[in-house]
């Protein structure tokens, strides 16, 4: 994930980390904490580029890409 968002041309300059915070074997769930450092703000910033779809998106075009 560092990867896919460090190098994301929307959101590289905000991504700060990321880290699992739950991992299950039996369900092949994971759950990550993503930081992003936002600039103060600016209209719309927060609803558009750092929507949790939007965010979602880019890793999903990240694996479509792979494919």
């Amino acid at each position: 994930l560092t990867d896919v968002y460090s190098s994301s041309p929307a959101l590289g300059r905000y991504f700060r980390s990321a880290q699992v915070v739950y991992f299950s074997n039996e369900s092949s769930t994971v759950f990550y904490q993503l930081e992003f450092s936002v600039p103060p703000s600016t209209e719309g910033f927060m609803e558009n580029t750092m929507n949790p779809d939007f965010v979602r998106n880019v890793l999903r075009q990240n694996i479509y890409d792979e494919d």
